[in-house]
């Protein structure tokens, strides 16, 4: 790791991927990160980085499992609280490529461009993710509930997230009232899932979003 800046988004990747035994070998430097991030961030990434410390990696594992992989309103996906495996959803994904093409990135083929461990990387990269983020505000927003709904210590990643984001409008908070209500769509239209998470992240070093070369 180098002595630059970390951007918290780069940090919010690391800790919402497969938690590895290397995540918990970068514990120490992930708070190092975390503490010299912004003041917004710094207390629901450290109260992760704690939850982290003091549970056995197999706990983790299993929870992170029965988070995101078997509760649909977890998913680790940006468009698919609002639109399910819709054909509406596979439009959305054509934002997201272009956006990583404009900035010379190709995504990983073995993810969904809208993984969100993989928007954080292209956010931490480049400002053109920043703009993914803040264009999907509503549906951050939409992940957080359901994730505090479902009392995981994984809430407290993506509300740093929120945190590094401005406020949600009006026009977000009605789309996330709607799709709240609604929940995901269930049309289904052969939208290939991501096959797995990503490989272990290169940790805070990395010069480019994990997933995207």
């Amino acid at each position: 790791m180098t002595g630059e800046a970390v951007s918290p988004y780069k940090v919010a990747s690391v800790l919402l991927q497969y938690p590895t035994l290397a995540l918990f070998d970068g514990l120490g430097e992930l708070r190092s990160a975390v503490r010299a991030g912004p003041r917004a961030t710094r207390e629901p990434l450290g109260r992760m980085l704690d939850w982290l410390s003091g549970t056995s990696p197999d706990d983790v594992a299993r929870h992170y499992v029965e988070t995101f992989d078997l509760r649909r309103r977890c998913a680790l996906y940006l468009t698919y609280y609002r639109y399910g495996d819709t054909r509406k959803r596979g439009m959305a994904m054509v934002e997201f490529k272009a956006a990583y093409r404009a900035a010379g990135l190709v995504p990983a083929e073995s993810e969904l461009p809208d993984y969100l461990p993989m928007v954080l990387d292209f956010a931490a990269a480049h400002p053109r993710g920043e703009r993914l983020l803040r264009t999907h505000r509503a549906d951050v927003e939409l992940l957080l509930r359901a994730l505090r709904a479902a009392g995981t210590p994984y809430a407290d990643v993506v509300d740093a997230v929120g945190a590094a984001l401005p406020a949600l409008r009006r026009s977000d908070l009605a789309v996330v009232a709607r799709a709240w209500r609604d929940g995901p769509p269930g049309e289904d239209v052969g939208l290939e899932a991501g096959t797995a998470p990503f490989a272990p992240p290169g940790y805070l070093s990395s010069a480019h979003p994990e997933g995207a070369r």
